[in-house]
């Protein structure tokens, strides 16, 4: 297998955009990473497009990919149709990097895009129950004590469930999940293409609407639309008016699909063990972490999944200030998925875009100084007890 690089990156702002369409953004994301690159359509070599709910927002079906990208001249290569819940982007990504890692191709494009604004306001929530065995739906539902046929996604029913086991086993207070929030929102102040520029203080994100306990509306990502898209190249390829940024790994598991799991068998560890295994970095070693933060308890519980801290040191990690901008080992700096969006489909390249500006140097006023490793995590769906499916990427600039 051969150095694959990130030569271009290009994403839309992240939100609820109900004047363009799922075509629209993709066009783009795909220009803007194209342009960065410094490639031109007919230099894509294969394309590799993650999307999770238009069949379901939109009846585009099959060919969803192709009907996107159709008026950007890219067609004609091998398209192929990604749809992994939320982890899609990612894939995407996981699958370009094998395209050209393995000598079949030297410039692969991947891209995620994602319309979930819709004029009836349940079809999003509708879309998104279907990211878990349907035939298991009832029974998780009940295990967790959910809303079964209620208004909100179930997901939130699962992240509160999680967030009540995880306050439980490690001592995090509702609380802390706030300050995970406020932290995400004080990021995304800082960056143009999040869903929300304001940042907030713990007292309204505690004192915002309850969805289910512990969760208030501020502990949770929103509806929204994007694309983000990421431009993969062999080493000749790469631009020269910057540092190259190389994949140094890029995993993908599955969740086991069973319930009662153990730490060493959740998708996340396994995947994360098995990037820190392949890149040669462990989880001290990373300067800037972008990870699945669908609502606010995630993020802490990712914290001692991907062993950036000890198993019920999360909280303690997020209090030492670590993990903010200034600290040693800043998360989500984009926002996260809290503050940027998650336009379900579109989040996995995001965070691409995210670290490679981060490895470059220009993320602007949010800039880890001297960021030179990364790690991304991107999670989606739901099997058994654990994500359906994980992507893990390390990033290093050379």
């Amino acid at each position: 297998m051969r150095d694959v690089y990130v030569s271009g990156v290009g994403m839309t702002k992240f939100g609820r955009q109900p004047d363009r369409s799922l075509r629209d953004l993709s066009e783009d994301s795909v220009g803007t990473a194209m342009k960065d690159a410094g490639v031109l359509a007919s230099d894509i070599q294969t394309i590799f497009f993650g999307n999770a709910i238009a069949g379901l927002m939109t009846g585009q079906e099959m060919v969803r990919g192709q009907s996107a990208l159709r008026g950007l001249g890219v067609l004609g290569v091998p398209v192929i149709n990604v749809e992994n819940a939320c982890a899609s982007a990612s894939t995407a990504f996981n699958l370009a990097y094998q395209a050209v890692a393995s000598g079949s191709v030297d410039v692969a494009l991947a891209v995620g895009s994602e319309k979930m604004s819709h004029p009836d306001k349940n079809r999003a929530k509708e879309a998104l129950s279907t990211a878990c065995d349907l035939e298991e739906l009832a029974e998780v539902e009940a295990r967790m004590g959910a809303e079964a046929g209620g208004e909100r996604s179930f997901f939130m029913d699962l992240y509160a469930s999680t967030a009540r086991n995880f306050m439980e086993k490690s001592g995090a207070t509702a609380e802390d999940f706030g300050r995970v929030a406020v932290k995400n929102r004080f990021h995304g102040s800082l960056n143009p293409h999040a869903q929300f520029a304001g940042a907030v203080t713990l007292e309204e994100v505690m004192g915002s609407r309850m969805i289910v306990d512990p969760l208030t509306l501020f502990m949770c990502s929103a509806i929204g639309d994007g694309s983000a898209a990421v431009v993969l190249t062999a080493g000749d390829r790469t631009p020269t008016d910057r540092p190259r940024v190389r994949v140094a790994a890029t995993v993908m598991r599955s969740g086991l699909g069973k319930v009662g799991l153990e730490p060493h068998e959740m998708a996340g560890r396994r995947a994360a063990l098995a990037a820190y295994e392949i890149s040669g970095y462990g989880p001290n070693d990373f300067h800037v972490v972008e990870c699945h933060d669908a609502a606010a308890p995630a993020e802490l519980v990712l914290y001692e999944e991907l062993m950036l801290c000890e198993e019920g040191e999360g909280a303690a990690l997020l209090r030492s200030g670590a993990t903010s901008l200034g600290g040693r080992m800043p998360v989500n700096t984009s926002g996260g998925l809290l503050a940027k969006g998650h336009p379900v489909g579109a989040s996995g390249c995001a965070q691409i875009v995210e670290l490679s500006d981060q490895l470059w140097g220009r993320a602007g006023a949010r800039q880890v100084e001297g960021a030179r490793v990364a790690l991304a995590e991107n999670g989606g769906g739901w099997i058994g007890s654990d994500s359906a499916a994980v992507v893990v990427t390390v990033l290093e600039r050379q």
